[in-house]
């Protein structure tokens, strides 16, 4: 068994998934997981002494706990379909999700030493829209939580892959602390596919060989990036999407270095 294993498959059933846990595949800041509910059921948690970000897959719910409360009626079938909600709330929160329709919420936890921003619901139109890239490495993301944002670790998107393009490219990586040039912030990610048997690629590599991984990603896969450069494409006839969420100690953006050996490629 390769010890340095990165790729984690999940077969989601009612209630909360484990992905991954603090401390696992070297992940010190994340906790990763899918909250699967029917139509109907409920889902109760704490967020204890992490910060806690749900960002909606597809369906309709309602949110609640002390002196809160939120209500989506008019969510995304699924990634392909709409922008996203993400409700996000600070340490010490019990909180219950109630299902509307069947729903899907993918869970990122992370650590904290502090009071962040108060429960809120951020929505379709609060994410901002980019596009990066050229020709065969054209994507397209939507940032739903960054630096602005009241949170401690937390700098949270998703990445829509045309069909047989490259994402992450030229390869970057955010994993050495030398503002302004890089932030140290580990990554994941959670993919889905458009039809739903696609498939795409995912590499994570340092330049010394210390780790030199390639994953077939499919519906439903994770990848925990704590170090590396990761680059990705998809399969051509499939529209690849993907949850990127970083967790930083040290300062939170879209900073990262490229591989010197590709940072020529424009």
């Amino acid at each position: 068994m390769n010890d340095k294993n990165l790729l984690i498959h999940l077969d989601p059933k009612q209630g909360y998934n484990k992905i991954f846990d603090v401390g696992e595949y070297n992940m010190k800041m994340t906790q990763f997981g899918l909250i699967k509910l029917a139509a109907g059921t409920s889902f109760t948690g704490n967020t204890g002494e992490m910060e806690v970000a749900l960002v909606l897959m597809g369906g309709n719910f309602k949110a609640s706990g002390d002196n809160w409360s939120f209500t989506v009626e008019n969510g995304r079938k699924n990634p392909f379909t709409g922008k996203p909600h993400c409700l996000y709330m600070p340490r010490r929160t019990a909180y219950t999700i109630e299902a509307l329709s069947d729903v899907e919420l993918a869970y990122n936890g992370s650590p904290v030493t502090r009071d962040t921003a108060k429960p809120t619901m951020i929505q379709p139109e609060d994410t901002r829209h980019i596009e990066i890239g050229a020709r065969n490495f054209f994507r397209t993301s939507e940032i739903i939580l960054d630096e602005k944002f009241d949170s401690e670790h937390f700098y949270i998107g998703e990445g829509m892959i045309p069909s047989g393009n490259w994402s992450g490219y030229p390869p970057h990586r955010h994993d050495v602390n030398n503002p302004p040039e890089e932030l140290d912030m580990e990554e994941t990610y959670f993919y889905r596919f458009d039809p739903a048997e696609g498939f795409g690629i995912q590499r994570v590599y340092q330049p010394d060989g210390s780790i030199d991984e390639t994953y077939t990603v499919k519906y439903n896969d994770t990848v925990a990036i704590a170090e590396g450069y990761h680059p990705l494409c998809g399969a051509p006839g499939y529209q690849m999407y993907y949850l990127w969420t970083m967790a930083g100690d040290s300062g939170r953006g879209l900073v990262s270095s490229k591989d010197p050996v590709h940072a020529g490629i424009k």
